[in-house]
């Protein structure tokens, strides 16, 4: 059975590690923040000048002045700092942060990823995207592992505009926990009840599949 939007949130949060900091990118990747797993403390940051994110405010807590980069509000944990772009920039480009877990329209085997612009579509700009790929040690990519029209967004090659040149290090979709290796796509985790024959059906890049394929486990 295919995940949802949290499932794969819940999945990634396994991915975080104690005393980490760890930017949270616009779409799926926000939700990561209501999933830490307990015994572990781990600092997100918002790339519009937060340090020490929480979960999502429970209905009626909500506080319009708080909110993250995509413009959702947001909760702060104790200890929590706020700051101007230049110095959240500057944490970036410096390698302040572990782990980035960003969305994607595209992946490549390769490890190439498109994820701001469409052609044709109008847009804002590419944002803090490719300040992210181009700085962080580790990059998690959360997507579903199809576009709506049920085409494949991991493929031999991107096709949108890309954001980064082989970055990606982790793929988390609907389907499959995946790897970027050398020779393409390796399979790592399956997500419940989903055949392998479903996943090489929704991958257009070269998967590869070694040995048994564990389901995921959250």
């Amino acid at each position: 059975m295919a995940l949802d939007k949290n499932g794969i949130a819940k999945r990634i949060a396994k991915e975080l590690q104690d005393g980490c900091y760890v930017n949270l990118g616009i779409g799926i990747p926000t939700l990561v923040a209501n999933y830490v797993p307990q015994g572990i403390k781990v600092e997100f940051q918002s790339e519009n000048g937060i340090l020490g994110m929480g979960p999502f405010p429970e209905k009626g807590e909500e506080d319009a002045d708080l909110i993250n980069a995509g413009k959702q509000t947001i909760t702060s944990l104790p200890g929590a700092s706020f700051f101007d772009s230049a110095m959240s920039f500057g944490m970036i480009r410096g390698r302040h942060v572990d782990l980035t877990v960003l969305g994607a329209m595209e992946v490549s085997e390769k490890g190439d990823i498109a994820n701001w612009k469409i052609p044709g579509k109008l847009v804002k700009g590419m944002g803090g995207a490719m300040d992210l790929v181009a700085s962080a040690e580790n990059i998690i990519v959360a997507m579903m592992h199809t576009n709506r029209s049920g085409v494949s967004k991991l493929l031999d090659k991107c096709s949108l505009p890309l954001t980064g040149l082989g970055c990606v290090k982790r793929i988390i979709t609907d389907l499959a926990v995946i790897d970027i290796i050398k020779d393409g796509f390796l399979l790592v985790e399956r997500a419940p009840n989903v055949s392998i024959e479903e996943i090489q059906n929704a991958t257009k890049g070269k998967l590869i599949i070694q040995n048994k394929v564990p389901e995921m486990e959250f």
